[in-house]
């Protein structure tokens, strides 16, 4: 009897060794790898914004080597959801967040920083053979409520995609079920498509056209921006703008959305590091050379000599 009590103390003993080892293991595993301008995490962008995050990210990893941000592109929807879900605590975003999702946040005991950082264009491009140069607000919203003559082929990316979320809301309308619109996979998608259909209309993000890449370069030669009308503008009423960093600060070109960083990380760690350098004089430079709005003008020096 004796012998059977102390292997069951063993047991026990062996048991609770064990239990001590998991509880440590567990405790490194939740340290943080990631401090300020160092280490690694994970983040989310809207695919729409690719263009100008893959250029923030690489000036960003020459200036901070020991910093390895991951960014992951999904539509919207699946970046609010890897954000409301805790797979990641930054996303890059052309809305903020309403007001369940932040309360889904803030019951992890998460603060929600919402930080702007540009404005982006909603950029309207036909092939270069075709004779449209010039549209109203009040015609776009006519064809994508499907109240148009019908001989144009609209076409925009995801139909999960931030795009068509604002279209939806710019619109009216809370679906695009006529037959003369299509929802592609990406942007680069559409520039290909209006690049060979004459008939057709592509609503994309400006950065895709303005500083393209070489993968799709040749597509964009074949297209056209087309310029915009707002007849409620109370100051440019009669005027057709296309999309610049000009009209947009002027508030001349109508169709533009804020885009912004949203950071639920609670810590000085790498996504407030990232924050703090799109939001720096670098950062807003970079937005400035891509051609999108920066949320705050890099000032410029000149050296007056006698």
């Amino acid at each position: 009897m004796k012998i059977k009590l102390g292997v069951v103390y063993v047991l026990v003993l062996i048991v609770l060794i064990a239990g001590l080892q998991a509880c440590k293991q567990k405790q490194v595993k939740s340290v943080p790898t990631d401090s300020f301008n160092a280490g690694r995490a994970t983040f989310v962008a809207d695919e729409s914004f690719s263009p100008i995050v893959a250029q923030e990210e690489y000036v960003y990893r020459s200036r901070y080597p020991n910093a390895d941000p991951v960014f992951i592109y999904k539509t919207e929807n699946q970046a609010v959801n890897m954000l409301l879900n805790d797979s990641v605590r930054l996303a890059v975003l052309s809305r903020t967040l309403d007001t369940a999702e932040r309360n889904i946040i803030t019951r992890r005991t998460l603060s929600v920083e919402e930080v702007p950082f540009a404005v982006d264009a909603i950029t309207l491009i036909v092939n270069k053979a075709s004779n449209d140069t010039a549209i109203t607000v009040a015609q776009l919203k006519k064809e994508l409520k499907g109240q148009g003559n019908g001989n144009k082929t609209i076409v925009f990316d995801n139909p999960n995609s931030s795009l068509v979320r604002y279209l939806k809301d710019f619109s009216g309308n809370k679906e695009f079920k006529q037959k003369n619109i299509y929802a592609l996979k990406s942007n680069i998608e559409v520039i290909k498509y209006v690049s060979e259909h004459p008939d057709a209309l592509g609503i994309i993000g400006f950065s895709w056209i303005n500083n393209p890449e070489k993968e799709y370069a040749d597509y964009v030669e074949k297209v056209k921006v087309v310029g915009v009308r707002d007849e409620g503008n109370k100051q440019y009423p009669n005027e057709y703008f296309k999309p610049s960093q000009e009209s947009l600060v002027l508030k001349q070109y109508p169709l533009s959305r804020s885009l912004y960083l949203i950071n639920c990380s609670s810590k000085n760690g790498l996504a407030a590091g990232f924050v703090t350098f799109l939001a720096s004089d670098v950062g807003q430079r970079i937005i400035l050379k891509s051609g999108l709005l920066p949320d705050s003008i890099p000032p410029r020096e000149i050296i007056l000599k006698k």
